[in-house]
């Protein structure tokens, strides 16, 4: 389930998704860096272009390359915000294509496997001329990102 909400010109994108595996297992996969990557759609050619420590920890700067457009290509910074193991991790943009981007990683038990919940909250630059020329464009292509990220989830994981 993937809705985007706009208020004030700061768009808001939630998910959820249950996988069939357990909590410490979802943690393990979805805090490592790399595994981004298997999870982004190919044309968006994305590249981590710093070294990952083994282990995810608050103050972590990552930064990436990553096609925002066709043939456009932009550096991202992010850094881990905040951890809770085996519950929740966010991170913020600190530079990049966006004019504010905060991603919350939520994971819970369920009966049957793990909910993942996913919040992003993000603003696009250049104000009222972003979000006229970039506004539709930008949800649809978050929107597939998430969808990518989903059936990639299910042949990784199963379905429930």
């Amino acid at each position: 389930m993937i809705t985007i909400n706009a208020a004030s010109d700061i768009y808001t994108l939630a998910c959820q998704q249950i996988i069939p595996i357990s909590v410490s297992e979802a943690w393990r996969f979805f805090s490592s860096p790399q595994n981004l990557v298997m999870m982004t759609p190919p044309k968006m050619q994305f590249e981590i272009t710093n070294g990952i420590p083994a282990q995810m920890y608050e103050g972590q700067i990552i930064t990436y390359l990553v096609c925002v457009l066709p043939f456009v290509k932009t550096k991202w910074v992010t850094e881990i915000t905040h951890v809770n193991s085996n519950h929740y991790f966010v991170d913020e943009q600190r530079f990049g294509p966006y004019a504010m981007w905060h991603h919350e990683h939520r994971f819970q038990a369920v009966s049957n496997g793990t909910l993942v919940q996913d919040k992003v909250t993000y603003k696009l630059p250049l104000g009222w001329l972003g979000n006229m020329l970039g506004g539709t464009y930008v949800k649809q292509n978050l929107t597939n990102i998430f969808e990518f990220r989903s059936q990639f989830l299910r042949e990784r994981f199963g379905d429930v």
